[in-house]
């Protein structure tokens, strides 16, 4: 029997290894500027066109590699990071497997060129599917310079299933921005297509976060800062009134590299219990420092999972801190100057044994029945004192005083019966028209409660309403139909750089809608006009949501659909978040004519019974149930 196990060779090895390590461009700007990183740079380039689809470079002036090393780096498993096994557990770098370079290179078309400070020349290499074409000697700078070209180009279905640029684009920057957090002290820049995206000078965190976020957000972060024998916890972490429910930065870095902790983040939300609605997300930017024995990050090809020998410790005591900041930031007091209007308050003396009641002036004459000038004849105020055993009396001309008989006049227009409106209602089913009951009563602000011909109805009534706005929304994108109301003062809206790529997509989308936007330059816009019948809403809390929404559409697999499709996910993902914004909000006390609108608007909609993410509308208890419930004879 022959043998039919077989070592694979190098070049398939590495496209296995690369389909873990290597997801998709963003996977190879995070390894290649890591690489830069821990070579000691002090200024990080990254070039990209087609987001990473063509072309990703990558220019550092750090360290550099020598002849040898430079062809040795492209191995399997060749590092400088580590020498043994225990230095799994001192780790002080970000790579350490020695996995990227030879997986970038089994999938893409490189070109290497680096030199260290000590040589005179510096070193050419060029590989292509794992196989070294050539290496030369080239004058350079001192550093590296790493050039990825037509990445995927051996794996036709990696390439195949890679999202449109916008959505790539939008994955690089999201990579990039997690790295630029963690190292402040670096200058980085970021070029698109010959735009440049990103340029961030060194500085404080904060600054940092300015330049990326805005400095709108950058105003809204409070300190933290904790120091244990377990771990140290520092960073920033926003206000109460900052939380979101989509789009919100929230952050964990430990020892300098990014990760993702659900049971950190679960810490967070706790310490901010009761300050924030439910669904509501505060920003954050929190960094750990653990004993590099005390953690794991070798779990995980992308090293984002990272394990904690004391986790439920480390949980107690990043809760603590972040309710010490918030703490903090509300014992500071507040002067309140808007005074005018209100009560003068005395203060309290002892030594005063009553306290005399407040004097107000009045006219006693006047009344706003009388008719001609005795309405408005003025009379000398008086002023009695609370001790006094009478109260002052009319002027014998004011109880004389008969109101005035032609008060219909004012009412004449509203007593001119209006002619019946056609309703929407004669669209919905009949068996729930057939014995709808025309009064309806609200229950706790939230539910309508109806009775029909099988039972009683309850209706959620924001969800109906969300309903309602997004049917109307949606109909009038795809007629072109929306009017816009100009605002007196625009409003400035910043986004990062991740978030501009979606806004700069949806611009056009946005104008369908009935914003009236202006692009300023940069990450910055300003809002000349709104929807028409959104009174009361912030527009940039509107486009927030609005981008975060868009920015799950392009991530998903039905991104790319038609446009002009009338289920284009792209328009309908728009249409729900302001919807959202616009509707009832639960606990609004509503009339009966308000819930008739309601229920004849609801019935008229494409979808009764849910909302158009799934959650139920309308829910019917029927007539036996509650006879049943009540034990009444049938």
């Amino acid at each position: 029997m022959t043998d039919i196990i077989q070592l694979l060779p190098d070049s398939v090895a590495n496209q296995i290894a690369a389909g873990e390590v290597i997801q998709r461009p963003a996977s190879v700007i995070k390894e290649l500027v890591e690489n830069a990183v821990d070579a000691g740079a002090h200024n990080i380039r990254v070039i990209i066109v087609d987001a990473g689809r063509t072309s990703i470079q990558v220019i550092d002036d750090g360290c550099g590699m020598s002849e040898t090393d430079a062809r040795l780096a492209f191995e399997r498993h060749a590092t400088s990071k580590i020498r043994k096994a225990d230095d799994l557990f001192s780790l002080h770098t970000m790579g350490f497997r020695g996995e990227a370079l030879p997986s970038i290179a089994a999938v893409a078309q490189v070109e290497l060129t680096t030199r260290m400070a000590s040589d005179d020349i510096g070193t050419k290499l060029t590989l292509q599917g794992s196989k070294v074409l050539s290496q030369e000697p080239t004058a350079c700078p001192v550093g590296s310079n790493f050039k990825v070209e037509n990445l995927f180009f051996n794996v036709p279905a990696r390439r195949k299933f890679l999202k449109s640029n916008a959505t790539e684009l939008n994955n690089i920057l999201t990579a990039f921005e997690r790295i630029v957090l963690v190292y402040p002290d670096i200058a980085f820049t970021l070029y698109s297509n010959g735009q440049e995206l990103m340029n961030l000078r060194p500085g404080p965190l904060r600054q940092r976060i300015n330049d990326i976020f805005g400095k709108r957000l950058g105003q809204e972060l409070l300190p933290l800062e904790v120091h244990t024998a377990l771990c140290s916890i520092t960073g920033l972490v926003g206000k109460p009134e900052t939380a979101k429910k989509k789009g919100a930065v929230t952050c964990f870095f430990v020892n300098g590299r990014f990760m993702r902790h659900p049971y950190f983040h679960k810490a967070v939300n706790n310490a901010f219990e009761r300050l924030v609605a439910e669904g509501m997300q505060v920003p954050y930017f929190i960094y750990f420092d653990v004993p590099p024995a005390d953690i794991d990050v070798n779990i995980h090809p992308t090293k984002t999972e990272i394990k904690f020998e004391n986790e439920q410790a480390i949980w107690q005591i990043l809760t603590a801190a972040v309710k010490d900041a918030i703490g903090k930031f509300c014992e500071v007091p507040s002067i309140d100057f808007d005074t005018e209007g209100r009560p003068d308050i005395p203060v309290f003396d002892p030594r005063h044994d009553s306290i005399e009641a407040p004097r107000v002036q009045y006219n006693p004459g006047f009344n706003p029945f009388v008719s001609g000038t005795d309405a408005t004849s003025p009379q000398a105020p008086q002023q009695h004192s609370p001790h006094s055993s009478q109260w002052p009396q009319w002027s014998q001309k004011s109880q004389k005083s008969q109101p005035s008989q032609d008060w219909e006049q004012l009412y004449e227009a509203a007593l001119q019966k209006e002619p019946e409106q056609p309703t929407l209602f004669d669209d919905a089913p009949a068996s729930v028209i057939a014995d709808k009951s025309p009064v309806h009563y609200q229950y706790k602000g939230c539910y309508i409660m109806t009775a029909v011909k099988s039972g009683l109805m309850i209706i959620d009534q924001h969800r109906a309403d969300l309903r309602i706005r997004y049917d109307r929304y949606l109909e009038q994108m795809n007629r072109k139909a929306v009017s816009t109301q100009r605002v007196l003062f625009p409003e400035i809206v910043e986004f990062p750089p991740s978030e501009n790529v979606v806004m700069q997509r949806i611009m056009p989308d946005l104008a369908l809608m009935g914003f009236e936007v202006s692009d300023l330059g940069g990450c910055s816009y300003a809002v000349n006009g709104v929807p028409a019948g959104l009174d009361g809403i912030s527009p940039s809390t509107m486009l927030h949501d609005i981008v975060a929404d868009a920015a799950d559409v392009e991530a998903s697999p039905t991104a790319d659909g038609d446009a002009s499709s009338p289920e284009n996910p792209l328009h309908a993902a728009m249409a729900l978040s302001m919807a959202r914004h616009a509707a009832i909000p639960p606990g609004q006390v509503l009339s009966n004519e308000e819930m008739e609108r309601i229920v004849n608007e609801l019935f008229a909609c494409s979808n009764v019974n849910y909302t158009p993410d799934g959650r139920a509308i309308i829910g019917i208890l029927p007539h036996h149930d509650i006879e049943q419930l009540l034990g009444s004879p049938r």
